[in-house]
């Protein structure tokens, strides 16, 4: 049997529910925390978008009334330069902030020193800054 050999995540999907959920979960990603749009498909609420997000995309349809929820994740964790400058970004557009900025140390060998935050994104999703230290 060939040995399966998994690259890397290419993409994480979300639904927005509906054109405006759509649209402002475009501009969270894209205008506030500066990802690059790099695929738009569709029309109207068949509508679609992939941004870059440094390492691998985010997909978002604009049909998540239609299709039912079957899973969930935790959260999307994005390594950025500064967690205080994207908390302060998104707070400004006005977006709830649920753990402001700390510091931690993941206890794993060796240790993950890391500033860590997260916020509600526009759909519901939970977003983490993760800044490595």
């Amino acid at each position: 049997m060939d040995k399966v050999k998994v690259k890397g995540i290419h993409h994480v999907a979300i639904k927005a529910k509906g054109l405006e959920e759509f649209d402002k979960t475009l501009d969270f990603y894209s205008n506030i925390l500066g990802m690059e749009i790099v695929r738009r498909w569709g029309e109207g609420i068949k509508q679609g978008a992939m941004v870059e997000t440094g390492a691998g995309w985010l997909e978002i349809f604009a049909n998540g009334d239609e299709i039912p929820l079957t899973s969930l994740f935790r959260h999307l964790a994005f390594e950025v330069e500064s967690t205080d400058a994207c908390v302060e970004k998104v707070r400004k557009a006005g977006y709830k902030i649920t753990m402001e900025p700390n510091d931690i140390v993941i206890a794993s060998e060796p240790p993950i020193p890391a500033r860590i935050a997260f916020c509600i994104g526009p759909v519901g999703e939970e977003v983490e800054f993760f800044e490595l230290k």
